[in-house]
Formats: structure tokens, C-alpha cells, sequence
């Protein structure tokens, strides 16, 4: 006869969980290789997803512990994506924009390579976020980002010029 839930008129009506919340038992956890070759690369030639899953922000204007209410996907994860414009201190200079309105975020160690079937698809760098503006105020957190980048052939082969044009 089939399950008695679909034969019935006069069920309950069904909850259906929003766009941005998975299912329980399904994770988003895509890995380096996925987020460059996949995400960041369909973000910057403008190309659409199948499914929404990382928000754009800037970092910046945010504290850490913010970042979790800005994450597109809903979930008791530890781990949130975003896509985030990369942003000059100075105009001219080569400096990045790291700081936020509490503290700043500090790259720590060497870029790593992401690679696709053996070749380099892009790199990706390590920051740790440091509370407070200067000595002897500034503390070491937990608080860690994984930024990913292109290498310059695939943003030549998007058509983008310019790193600013970047996220």
C-alpha cells in the first residue's frame, strides 16, 4: 500500500528547511583542490553555481566571532566560506587590507601550492587573527583563515587584468 504519510490528506504540514541549511548527515567540506578549481575560479570568470553555498563579505568589516552569521550555509560546523575582494592599504603599494575594527589577521607560515592532476592551480596562505591594535596589547587567537588565490596564468585566461579584480 505504500507508507501511510503520502496516503493520508490530512497530515501536518511538511517543514521544509530553508535553501541555505543541509540535510542532517551532509557536510560541506569541500577540499583545497574543489575550492580553487571549482569556486573561486567560476567566482572570478562571473559563471553561476549550482547551488549557493558560499557569501560574499568583506572580512574586514567584521570580528571573527561575527563571521558565523554572515556564512551562507547554516550549520553547527566549525568551518564557514567566503568570498572576499582582495583590498589594498595603500593604492599604490602591495600591501593587503588585514585589519578589522578589534585587531588584524597576520599570515603565518609559507603559501602552499593547490594543485590539479599535477599542476598548480593556485595557492593557498594561512592567517591567524591577533585581538588588540599594538604591543604590548595584542594577543594570539584561535581564530584561523585559509585564503585561496589563482595563480596568475588562470586569471589571465578570466580576462582579469588587475589583481584587485580578484577575490
Amino acid at each position: 500500500m505504500g507508507c501511510n504519510w503520502a496516503e493520508t490528506t490530512h497530515a501536518p504540514p511538511r517543514h521544509v528547511p530553508p535553501p541555505t541549511s543541509l540535510a542532517p548527515g551532509f557536510r560541506f567540506c569541500p577540499t583545497d583542490e574543489e575550492l580553487v578549481q571549482y569556486y573561486l575560479k567560476r567566482k572570478v570568470c562571473g559563471k553561476p553555481f549550482r547551488f549557493e553555498a558560499v557569501s560574499e563579505i568583506d572580512l574586514c568589516k567584521y570580528e571573527p566571532w561575527e563571521l558565523p552569521g554572515h556564512s551562507r550555509l547554516k550549520t553547527r560546523d566549525l568551518a564557514w566560506y567566503f568570498f572576499c575582494r582582495i583590498d589594498r592599504k595603500y593604492g599604490s603599494g602591495s600591501r593587503l587590507k588585514r585589519a578589522t575594527g578589534e585587531g588584524y589577521w597576520k599570515s603565518t607560515g609559507k603559501d602552499r601550492l593547490v594543485c590539479h592532476k599535477a599542476q598548480t592551480i593556485g595557492m593557498k596562505k594561512t592567517l591567524v587573527y591577533y585581538s588588540g591594535r599594538r604591543a604590548p596589547d595584542v594577543k594570539r587567537t584561535n581564530w584561523v583563515i585559509h585564503e585561496y588565490r589563482l595563480v596568475e596564468e588562470d586569471l589571465e585566461k578570466a580576462g582579469v587584468t588587475q589583481v584587485q579584480d580578484c577575490f
